[in-house]
C-alpha cells in the first residue's frame, strides 16, 4: 500500500525513513516544507496539504505536536477526512487524549474509513533505530492488516483493544517516565554535590537495579551538555497534562506525575526551554 505521512519532525523523519528503508513508497507534508527534506532526500514524494496526501494513499499516518493539531490534521476543510478515499486507514501516531482517539475514529467510519490511534515510545534513538515500541487502539482488522507495517519502525508492537486504548497505555508509559526523568536528574545533582565521578556513577548504577531507559540514553548526553530533543520538553508537559486529566476522570490521585508536571511546568514556563529536550529539566537545578 502507498503510505502517506504528516508531520516530518524529529519522531517522524526517522520513521518515514525506516518505511522507505523497508521498501514502502511514501508521500509526505509537513507543515514548513524544509523540514521534511530529509525525507524527501531520501526518495519520499511531497503534497502540498494533508488532503492532498490521504488522496494518494491507502494508508495515512500522522505525528504532529498537540491535540489540536491532530484535530485541525483530520478535519479541516483541507484535511484528512476530505481527501481519503473509503476503505483507507488512518493511523495517529501522536501522543494525544483517548477522548480525541475515540472521536476521530468515529468520524472515520462516517467517511468509510478504519481507524488506529498508535502511540509510540522509543524517542529519537527508537525513531531512527526503528525499535519504538508501538501501543495501538481501534480497529482490529486494521491492526491485523498493519502488523507488519508497524515492523517495519518498532521492535514491539501491542493491540489494547478499542478506539482511545493506545492512548491509554502511553499515558502509563509516560507516567511512568516522568518518575525516571526526576530521578535520574536529581540523580545527578547529588552525585555531583557529593564530588563523585559521573561516568562511574552511571556506569555503576546502569549495572544495578536502578537501571533505566532514561538514564542509559539522557545522561550521557546530559555529561556532554547536549540538550538537543530526542522528545521536546513541551510535549512531555503536554503528555503530563493529559495524564492528569485522565487521572482525575478516573478519580485516581497520582502526586508523583502531579510534582513531575509542576517541575516541567517550570522548566518550560518559567525557565523557557521547551525547545530543548526532557534531559534539560537538571538546567533548573543549576540555577
Amino acid at each position: 500500500m502507498k503510505i502517506g505521512f504528516i508531520g516530518t519532525g524529529v519522531m517522524g523523519t526517522g520513521i518515514v525513513t525506516n518505511l522507505l528503508a523497508a521498501g514502502q513508497e511514501v508521500v509526505v507534508y509537513n507543515r514548513t516544507q524544509a523540514h521534511a527534506q530529509t525525507v524527501l532526500d531520501a526518495g519520499a514524494t511531497w503534497a502540498d496539504s494533508p488532503k492532498a496526501v490521504a488522496a494518494q494513499a491507502t494508508l495515512i499516518m500522522t505525528m504532529v505536536g498537540y491535540p489540536q493539531d491532530v484535530e485541525a490534521v483530520y478535519t479541516r476543510a483541507n484535511g484528512v477526512f476530505a481527501g481519503a478515499e473509503p476503505g483507507s486507514i488512518v493511523v495517529d501516531l501522536t501522543t494525544s487524549t483517548p477522548a480525541l482517539a475515540v472521536k476521530l475514529t468515529q468520524m472515520a467510519h462516517d467517511h468509510g474509513l478504519e481507524a488506529l490511534d498508535a502511540p509510540v515510545s522509543g524517542g529519537d534513538i527508537g525513531a531512527k533505530n526503528a525499535t519504538l515500541t508501538v501501543m495501538v487502539g481501534g480497529d482490529r482488522s486494521a491492526y491485523d492488516q498493519l502488523v507488519p507495517i508497524f515492523q517495519q519502525i518498532g521492535q514491539r508492537v501491542s493491540y489494547f483493544g478499542s478506539a482511545g486504548k493506545g492512548q491509554h497505555t502511553k499515558m502509563a508509559n509516560q507516567i511512568m517516565i516522568a518518575g525516571t526523568m526526576t530521578g535520574l536528574t536529581e540523580m545527578l545533582v547529588y552525585a555531583k554535590a557529593a564530588e563523585l565521578d559521573l561516568p562511574q556513577v552511571l556506569a555503576t548504577l546502569s549495572s544495578g537495579g536502578a537501571d533505566n531507559w532514561s538514564m542509559d540514553n539522557y545522561v550521557p548526553r546530559i555529561l556532554k551538555g547536549d540538550y538537543t530533543p530526542g522528545f521536546f520538553a513541551k510535549h512531555f508537559l503536554k503528555d503530563l497534562r493529559i495524564a492528569l486529566d485522565e487521572a482525575d476522570h478516573l478519580d485516581l490521585k497520582l502526586p508523583a506525575t502531579k510534582q513531575a508536571k509542576q517541575l516541567y511546568e517550570i522548566m518550560v514556563d518559567d525557565f523557557h526551554l521547551g525547545d530543548d529536550g526532557t534531559q534539560a529539566l537538571i538546567k533548573t537545578y543549576q540555577g
